[in-house]
């Protein structure tokens, strides 16, 4: 048995304790307790704080090499369009390029306090740095395809989600958005992740304006750059109703969802994600910087929402640090408690101590 004493012991469920201590048993904490408590001695750490491991709810660590590299942008459809052609198709070079910047990424997330991470990845590239640096969390594997008509891209990458599993990764599956994403894939997928053994799955949704507008009313950015790539569906029946209202009429909502973003929810919305159990993952960083602006940070805590916090990528953000996260929404959202706000970076979804 080890313990250790600090400036501050920050345990989430409890108010901070001053010149706490903690006790460890091996790899597990034993007990905390207060100065002068029990007779055990304390190797004194000095002026830090000691609380858990954050957790990174959202971010795409294969993105990592493109730090820099896409500017900000006044809409999002706008970075968008920067991001793909900046990203361009990787050969051997970017390939080596990119695995180096997300062992890299890695490096800097766990040094600023982050032990987990719920990582969007459409190439699996971020799985053997993960495990080798020792990085727990979810690796959703992104699909997507707004006029796929069933899941066959489910089956076609089975094999490599397979592999990444075999390494001792957790991993499961992720829709994009409802603007890049058809219904009948939608489903398919939650599907899939409900009989899986890693039950979770990640969406991004309530992002932009434009989203919004597409689904209300079939019109807008998103529609154009549909049709401009060929990727749009003369079928497609206008669902006259909002992102989080999309997802819950086709069935593919429920507690095991992460919802990234949501800067577009209303109070109705936001209803529906309580109502449901969701989990609202906030990323205001990223909002800035891809032009959709700030998340309405007090209105989802006012809510009853379970809230968690992610950075989103380095093509969107200037670092993968939790705590620069935390600095934003407490500007953001003064009136929410600095505990609740520190509580929502250390949710256990994503964590191997969780069943989930």
């Amino acid at each position: 048995m080890k313990s250790f004493q600090a400036a501050w012991v920050c345990s989430i469920e409890r108010p901070p304790i001053k010149h706490g201590i903690v006790d460890v048993d091996g790899e597990r904490i034993a007990g905390i307790r207060e100065p002068g408590a029990g007779s055990r001695a304390a190797k004194d750490l000095g002026n830090v704080a000691i609380l858990p491991g954050l957790v990174n709810a959202h971010t795409h660590l294969e993105l990592s090499w493109l730090r820099g590299r896409v500017p900000p942008a006044n809409s999002f459809t706008d970075w968008v369009t920067g991001l793909f052609a900046t990203r361009g198709r990787p050969d051997s070079a970017m390939t080596a390029a990119m695995i180096a910047a997300i062992r890299e990424a890695i490096r800097e997330v766990q040094q600023a306090g982050t032990v987990a991470v719920g990582d969007i990845t459409n190439s699996l590239a971020a799985v053997e740095p993960m495990m080798q640096a020792g990085l727990d969390g979810v690796v959703f594997h992104e699909l997507l395809g707004f006029k796929e008509r069933d899941g066959a891209l489910i089956a076609s990458s089975r094999e490599m989600r397979a592999a990444a599993a075999a390494r001792g990764a957790r991993v499961s599956l992720a829709p994009h958005a409802p603007y890049s994403t058809s219904v009948e894939l939608f489903k398919a997928i939650r599907e899939a992740v409900t009989g899986s053994d890693c039950p979770i799955m990640s969406v991004h949704l309530g992002e932009s304006a434009e989203e919004v507008q597409l689904l209300e009313k079939g019109s807008g950015a998103w529609r154009g750059m549909l049709q401009a790539i060929g990727a749009w569906r003369d079928d497609w029946e206008i669902p006259g109703c909002g992102p989080v209202q999309f997802l819950e009429r086709h069935g593919v909502i429920d507690a095991r969802t992460l919802v990234v973003h949501g800067v577009q929810f209303d109070e109705v919305a936001l209803e529906r994600l309580r109502a449901l159990g969701a989990t609202l993952v906030t990323c205001p960083r990223s909002n800035r910087w891809v032009g959709v602006g700030y998340p309405p940070i007090e209105r989802f805590y006012a809510s009853g929402v379970a809230v968690a916090v992610g950075t989103d990528s380095l093509a969107s953000v200037e670092d993968l640090n939790l705590f620069a996260e935390l600095k934003m929404m407490r500007e953001l959202a003064p009136s929410v408690p600095a505990g609740e706000l520190l509580a929502s970076a250390n949710t256990e979804w994503l964590t191997r101590t969780n069943d989930a």
